[in-house]
């Protein structure tokens, strides 16, 4: 089975580079993998005349010409476009609806799977703590022993201030290219550690497991 990951910023990007294939076998030919990384989440364009004329790179804005172009190259074709991205503060039933009435607005519709880090894709990290503990010895252990698994808390600042020189508040201040910078390392030397049978972020497992249903059904 072919698949095709959309992901919001480029520490999803690093973090799925590591992460997917430690869930899917890429050894042979028969799983084949890309993927497409974006500039933000931005939003869903509400007008559908202009889908065709955007010209940024943010996910939501450019999904609905995406999926429908996905659903012409894969008629006839074993592949799947997996969109993976933050929650946010979002409802996820009323946001998992708005991507699926996107999905149902093609023709020919494209196999497809969404995918929510809740709150934040940190929070698969953040899912498992001795991971972080590698990647970061001088981890402030307190600040994690508050966390709750995928709990909607500002996710990526609790991270920023249990690991990095002067938490969350010293970062804010850097430029938002530093911050993605430090995010994308984050992603890198954590997952690269991750146990992914024992994270404890439900919306990691549910990630985790759909890819498996898939190999297992393609």
């Amino acid at each position: 089975m072919h698949f095709e990951f959309l992901v919001e910023d480029l520490s999803g990007s690093k973090m799925l580079n590591i992460l997917v294939p430690k869930i899917i076998d890429f050894s042979s030919n028969k799983n084949t993998l890309k993927i497409h990384t974006y500039s933000g989440i931005g939003k869903i364009p509400k007008n559908e005349k202009v889908v065709n004329q955007i010209r940024n790179r943010m996910l939501l804005n450019n999904l609905p010409k995406m999926l429908k172009s996905y659903g012409k190259c894969f008629q006839g074709f074993n592949g799947i476009v997996v969109i993976v991205c933050d929650l946010d503060k979002r409802c996820q039933k009323d946001f998992r609806n708005e991507l699926l009435a996107l999905l149902e607005n093609c023709d020919p519709k494209p196999r497809a799977l969404f995918c929510f880090a809740i709150e934040e894709m940190e929070a698969w990290l953040l899912g498992d703590f001795n991971a972080i503990k590698r990647a970061y010895p001088n981890i402030k252990v307190k600040i994690i022993n508050h966390y709750k698994n995928d709990d909607i808390c500002n996710t990526w600042e609790l991270l920023a201030d249990a690991i990095y020189k002067g938490g969350s508040q010293a970062l804010l201040k850097k430029s938002y290219k530093e911050i993605g910078t430090e995010k994308s390392k984050w992603a890198e030397n954590i997952s690269s550690k991750m146990d992914i049978e024992n994270n404890l972020s439900p919306s990691f497992c549910y990630f985790r497991d759909k890819l498996r249903s898939l190999t297992d059904n393609p």
